[in-house]
């Protein structure tokens, strides 16, 4: 076990931290002496609790945690807009652009209209009132972690985290975000560089961290960060941690495991892909969150493309879309299967062995170790 204040406080062993969409992948790194963070912003609060009931079950009483995405700024914010209003709101000119990027490639796109006036649960959650359900089923649990993916974490999270003595753990992109985390109370901050996959920012993660650790310093913080972005090996890992960061925050490397979520289709074109096959854009969501590159984000990035519209509307053009494009890449067909797409980091041109998520903790400890050995060599009279 690391003998580090953070491990100590959340009771891992090593502190490297596996945000993951699969109950699966956040079990197994969790029970390989990690910690697994399950995002839960695309459940039903019904669903969520079924979710959370399984890693419960199937954690072996070791820490895990749990991902938010409550935005400080989005469409109909405070509204209390329904599925229906919100798929209302999407300009007649977008939906065609999607149908027709399906068309090119063979994919009847006829389906579409009803799956997005279904699309509607995401944009729900974001709202403080879904957030509100969300936090109180997860509070019902035995989390150490409770993080929020974009902005400062709403009071509620805060104050319930304090109430349940479970860490609330912020993402942040910039120098000054982090400081305005700091001062709403935040116990870890969770520094993503622009290399991340999902919702990312524009400064490098080699850059960030150091700076944002310094920033901390400057006004006598000790709140821990956690370096992402780009991070896929144990080397990268004790890289950031030179340079400041108490642990490693990870998404992209469990993507190409068995356990993962990701379509077998594009598992495949990650285990192929280069560091420069990943792109960053609005597209997705309608911030900034890089994904891998293939002919529906092309299509995004040309000319004649409308604007991305605000969070949630852009999700609720795309989500359905890249959904149905999914299950027909698995059921062979071969203009879904060049579309198909999902979030990865430029990381991806790393991932080149499908391991277990065990098995990737292990490579995370080896390698840190002959990172931490190669560097003391150095020193070395």
């Amino acid at each position: 076990m690391m003998n580090t204040p953070l491990c100590q406080r959340l009771g891992i062993e090593f502190p490297l931290f596996a945000f993951s969409h699969s109950r699966d992948v956040v079990a197994a790194v969790s029970k390989a002496g990690g910690m697994g963070v399950f995002g839960a912003v695309a459940y039903t609060p019904e669903r969520l609790k079924e979710e959370l009931d399984w890693i419960d079950a199937h954690v072996g009483g070791k820490p895990w945690g749990v991902d938010l995405i409550v935005p400080n700024k989005f469409e109909g914010k405070g509204e209390g807009l329904s599925s229906e209003r919100y798929a209302a709101g999407i300009p007649q000119q977008h939906k065609d652009y999607a149908a027709a990027i399906l068309a090119r490639h063979g994919v009847d796109a006829s389906q579409l209209e009803a799956l997005r006036q279904n699309a509607g649960g995401f944009a729900q959650n974001l709202s403080h009132e879904g957030a509100a359900r969300s936090l109180e089923i997860a509070f019902q649990y035995p989390i150490k972690l409770i993080a929020n993916a974009l902005g400062v974490p709403p009071p509620l999270m805060l104050e319930l985290g304090k109430q349940h003595g479970v860490a609330v753990a912020a993402l942040v992109g910039a120098k000054e975000h982090a400081l305005a985390q700091v001062a709403a109370g935040a116990d870890i901050l969770i520094v993503a560089g622009s290399e991340a996959g999902g919702h990312c920012g524009e400064v490098s993660t080699l850059v960030l961290v150091p700076e944002v650790a310094q920033a901390l310093a400057g006004i006598g913080s000790t709140t821990p960060i956690l370096a992402a972005g780009g991070i896929v090996t144990g080397a990268q890992m004790a890289a950031c941690m030179a340079m400041g960061a108490s642990g490693a925050w990870c998404g992209s490397v469990w993507l190409t495991t068995p356990e993962s979520e990701t379509n077998p289709v594009v598992k495949q074109k990650m285990l192929a892909a280069s560091s420069r096959d990943t792109v960053r854009s609005r597209s997705r969501t309608g911030k900034y969150s890089r994904q891998l590159r293939s002919p529906w984000t092309d299509a995004w990035e040309n000319d004649e493309a409308p604007a991305p519209l605000p969070m949630p509307l852009q999700s609720m053009v795309s989500e359905p879309a890249l959904r149905y494009v999914d299950k027909l890449a698995q059921s062979g067909h071969a203009g879904a299967t060049e579309l198909a797409t999902y979030w990865v980091g430029q990381g991806v041109g790393l991932m080149n062995e499908p391991l277990s998520a065990g098995a990737v903790v292990q490579a995370f400890k080896e390698d840190f170790l002959r990172a931490a050995e190669r560097l003391a060599a150095t020193l070395g009279g």
